[in-house]
């Protein structure tokens, strides 16, 4: 079975082939100041006609999106929520929802349309997902203050969680490593987790971001690396 998958971030697209559980092509491609207007566009239509696939997993890290509770069935409301939190425009944005049964919470999140449109138009079986629902179906927990931080390029995300509940979970779009830490230890003095009394676990792009690793654990006494992207091995896409 050939399957895709693409991951879309604050300014890149991530894709990876996979047969049978083996990686056999994956790159990634990231806006910058000398990037034509339409690259990302440009190279999915690139990939979507590579071959013929069976199946294609989506996933969106976009920082578009609301956390409700499970059940919530509201689902006209959606672009009304996640609009609390970031602009939408909902001719060019598609409503999702993904749903984490584990902490019982969902996630309404919005993807572009013009991305969804040239996707499903493939015919073929299709999977969306949003990276927080992804991310925190990936982690294990214990019943301790913990936070759960998800690398990205110029991006990241994380979660506080205290006795198996979530208690804050952000998406944050920033262009500095020090901005990553002044959030991350913002939001500690916020919900009142201790430094000495958190645990710390990092994800994703870690050595990409290692000034922010290093400056975190100048402050925080409890802090493991779970999880680093090398070639091949995507924490969100694997």
């Amino acid at each position: 079975m050939n399957v895709l998958n693409l991951l879309f971030t604050k300014d890149g697209l991530i894709y990876q082939i996979v047969k049978n559980k083996s990686i056999l092509e994956e790159k990634s491609y990231f806006v910058d100041e000398e990037s034509p207007e339409n690259l990302i566009a440009d190279k999915l239509d690139q990939v979507l006609i590579k071959q013929r696939f069976d199946e294609i997993h989506v996933v969106s890290a976009l920082n578009h999106f609301t956390l409700m509770p499970e059940g919530f069935s509201e689902h006209e409301t959606g672009f009304d929520l996640i609009a609390y939190n970031a602009p939408v425009d909902k001719e060019k944005e598609e409503l999702m929802l993904s749903i984490n049964e584990k902490f019982k919470i969902q996630f309404y999140y919005t993807f572009p349309k013009n991305f969804y449109k040239k996707i499903k138009e493939l015919a073929i079986p299709v999977q969306f997902n949003f990276s927080g629902e992804k991310f925190l179906s990936s982690i294990n927990h214990k019943n301790n203050k913990e936070i759960h931080i998800n690398l990205y390029h110029n991006q990241c995300e994380f979660f506080a969680i205290d006795n198996k509940k979530i208690i804050l979970y952000n998406n944050l779009d920033v262009n500095s490593e020090v901005d990553f830490l002044y959030f991350v230890m913002f939001t500690l003095s916020k919900i009142g987790f201790g430094i000495n009394e958190t645990n710390f676990f990092a994800y994703g792009e870690t050595t990409e971001n290692e000034t922010f690793i290093s400056e975190l654990q100048k402050f925080v006494k409890n802090l493991r690396i779970v999880f680093d992207n090398v070639p091949t091995k995507n924490f969100i896409l694997n």
